[in-house]
């Protein structure tokens, strides 16, 4: 593979599984927790660093697993102690970022970390770190870890669909009839810590933050059927990786930035023109019934 199809394949990735598991997100209008983890997950590849003297693979994982279950748990327990839900997820999310950027003072040059790093990114490097066996290079780490992140996220969705589905729409009713609510919602957590942690350190928090959000309120307004708006999140995650890849070229600009750009581009043509939703559309049915 080319160094130009590496950095699009990476991009697609987080696109699809960013996009597929910010959707439920959406759905459950959980979105601004999915900006909290994607920056509070920083202090779990810190935590992950001190212990393994790495920021590859498992332990960083499991690190980021951890602090974003965390995160929703701090943000649950203040909102049901009667703090407001914007004001609980602002107060986890600011807390544990900032430990995370000063953890950050104590490894000092030891790795390629910083502040910068955690929230642009730079996805141009990704074809740089490849994943040797024996002498054999096998393509980009943070190819390996979407992919494998995509596939457990699947695997869960597919497991839990019914669970997950009477849960987003109808929690009360979940719960009557025995479904596991509490553990569906932080099992979504881990879902987008583990999804955020993948895409972090090759795309940066930004991007991690429009893909969880934006292609699933797009497809919020395309569809009201739950599978499809799945799958369409995932869709229009990878037209924004590949549509900003493009601009970015084009325009020789930041790559991240161009695709969260493009994915602001396709909600904007979603808001305006979606056939159900869209405000040109309901304008002109307005004209046409008055």
């Amino acid at each position: 593979m080319t160094y130009t199809l590496w950095i699009i394949l990476t991009g697609c990735l987080v696109g699809l599984t960013c996009g597929v598991t910010g959707s439920l997100l959406v759905l459950r209008k959980m979105s601004m927790l999915a900006d909290a983890i994607s920056h509070t997950v920083l202090l779990g590849i810190v935590g992950a660093f001190f212990v393994s003297h790495s920021l590859n693979g498992l332990p960083m994982l499991i690190g980021a697993g951890i602090v974003g279950i965390l995160t929703a748990f701090f943000v649950e327990s203040l909102h049901s102690s009667g703090v407001q839900s914007d004001a609980a997820i602002g107060v986890v999310f600011t807390s544990l970022f900032a430990l995370g950027v000063v953890l950050i003072s104590f490894i000092g040059d030891q790795v390629h970390l910083d502040t910068k790093h955690a929230l642009m990114g730079e996805i141009a490097f990704v074809p740089w770190d490849i994943l040797e066996i024996n002498g054999v290079s096998y393509g980009p780490i943070a190819v390996w870890m979407l992919g494998i992140v995509f596939i457990i996220s699947i695997i869960l969705i597919w497991i839990f669909y019914k669970q997950i589905k009477i849960s987003t729409f109808d929690p009360q009713f979940a719960k009557l009839i025995g479904v596991p609510v509490v553990f569906i919602h932080y099992l979504l957590m881990t879902m987008v810590s583990l999804s955020t942690v993948a895409a972090f350190d090759s795309v940066g928090a930004i991007l991690v933050v429009a893909m969880l959000i934006v292609p699933g309120a797009t497809a919020y307004l395309l569809t009201d059927r739950f599978f499809i708006l799945l799958c369409l999140s995932g869709v229009i995650g990878i037209l924004s990786a590949i549509v900003g890849y493009t601009l970015a070229v084009y325009w020789n600009v930041s790559i991240a930035g161009a695709m969260a750009c493009a994915a602001g581009i396709f909600f904007l043509f979603a808001f305006l023109f979606s056939p159900s939703n869209g405000l040109v559309v309901r304008k002109i049915k307005n004209l046409r019934y008055s």
